[in-house]
């Protein structure tokens, strides 16, 4: 018994003569290991804290923001016409669908709406009546736009104008959802042999109520979903207008004179630059259809559809219109005097 016991007592012994030789190390190693995690720990409570404050920031920005934009409850009249009467041949339909830049909000003469706008300089363009259907309406997204045009499908349109986005930057929603169904807009409506021309969401950076840092995270999501919006239509077959900041320059010049009375929505001069250069797209993928050269499709750039949509996003007023498997990038043209 004795004999069988001693080695376990050794053995026991030499265990404790090793336990406490390693003592020191052990204990050194787990201090230092509780300090490393004290200290991350307020790391982490430092960066949360920092990080709360932040979005409380950005809360009490937009609740400013939100105070300072006016409301109007009138809204413009409608710019369901025929235009250019007196110009030769069949009318062209066209079709207008979106949110409150689509619609004009802010307005007060048909003639100032966006729907007019597009109407009057195609017409003058291409030397031809337009007959103008808008379904735009105030506070519609990128999920409404299907239901925009199964309320003009009576009309038949031949050409096709789609403005929307900033109410999805509202309600965040994600940009790949937003552009999903832009996508399946524009597919739905080439399947009827319409031309499309898409103005991508502006950016909402130029807002002058919107102060930073609020304008700097509003304008990363304008232009993460413009570049988003950008591939989906291309991809879907619509020639693409990189609205971007197309508004600043104006705003320079006009000062508080560019918005509106909500001083949120642009005033008339601001529809009428948007408008202006989606005439221009118009007119060139209109031209393409009838098989006559558009001189800016000369001097164009291809590249990925990804790295055109970047390339539009970067700078405002670029076209893209798909091109194969590839997209050509359209420097800026000049906007349509006549709108």
């Amino acid at each position: 018994m004795f004999a069988g016991g001693a080695p376990q007592a050794r053995h026991a012994n030499q265990g404790l003569v090793g336990l406490s030789g390693r003592a020191p190390k052990l204990v050194g190693v787990s201090l230092l290991r509780h300090r490393r995690t004290k200290g991350s720990a307020k790391l982490a409570l430092k960066f949360s804290a920092g990080l709360v404050a932040f979005y409380a920031v950005l809360i009490g920005q937009a609740l400013w923001a939100r105070k300072k934009i006016g409301t109007t409850k009138e809204r413009p009249p409608h710019g369901n016409t025929v235009y250019g009467v007196d110009s030769p041949g069949e009318p062209i339909r066209a079709l207008l669908i979106g949110d409150s830049t689509a619609v004009g909000y802010g307005v007060k003469k048909r003639e100032q709406t966006p729907a007019a706008q597009l109407a009057e300089g195609l017409s003058h363009v291409l030397d031809t009546p337009i007959s103008m259907r808008s379904e735009a309406v105030v506070g519609a997204s990128s999920i409404d736009l299907l239901d925009q045009i199964e309320a003009a499908v009576d009309h038949k349109p031949e050409m096709a104008f789609i403005l929307v986005g900033a109410n999805d930057i509202r309600r965040q929603v994600r940009p790949s959802i937003a552009a999903a169904r832009l996508g399946v807009a524009v597919r739905t409506l080439r399947e009827t042999g319409a031309e499309v021309v898409v103005g991508t969401v502006p950016d909402m950076g130029t807002i002058k109520v919107i102060l930073p840092p609020l304008r700097n995270v509003v304008r990363h999501w304008s232009r993460r979903l413009a570049r988003a919006q950008t591939v989906a239509a291309v991809d879907a077959g619509a020639r693409v207008v990189s609205v971007g900041d197309l508004m600043g320059p104006l705003f320079i010049k006009l000062g508080d004179g560019f918005f509106g009375e909500d001083r949120f929505h642009p005033s008339a001069a601001g529809y009428a630059n948007v408008c202006g250069h989606l005439v221009s797209a118009a007119v060139a993928s209109w031209r393409e259809r009838d098989n006559e050269e558009a001189h800016a499709e000369l001097y164009g750039s291809i590249m990925s559809v990804p790295a055109a949509a970047q390339e539009a996003a970067d700078h405002s007023g670029t076209e893209v219109v798909r091109r194969g498997r590839l997209a050509r990038v359209l420097p800026r043209r000049k906007a349509t005097a006549s709108s």
